[in-house]
């Protein structure tokens, strides 16, 4: 019999006990839970100077590569490996 995945979503306003909920699920199931953050898909604008990325919304639906990451979840449900991005706060404003 193959393992069955489950997927839960978990959503929030900003301090709203997000983490503590991921945090007290990764340690009741340990190495059987992934956690995929959508902070993990900004969109980089690698293209753009310091001063227009730090004109952004990055709180718009539109900063993130949501599409990204629901096809991110689809191979993860079907078994197969992702290659999930890692943003970074500090390049975001300090250049690349």
């Amino acid at each position: 019999m193959s393992e069955k995945i489950c997927v839960l979503g978990v959503a929030g306003g900003s301090a709203s006990g997000k983490t503590t909920i991921i945090n007290k699920l990764q340690d009741f199931f340990g190495e059987d839970i992934a956690v995929i953050s959508h902070d993990a898909y900004y969109k980089a604008h690698p293209e753009m100077s310091f001063e227009e990325r730090s004109q952004l919304n990055y709180d718009h639906p539109d900063s993130f590569e949501s599409d990204r990451m629901a096809e991110d979840v689809r191979k993860l449900i079907k078994g197969y490996a992702i290659d999930m991005p890692v943003y970074d706060y500090v390049s975001r404003f300090d250049g690349y």
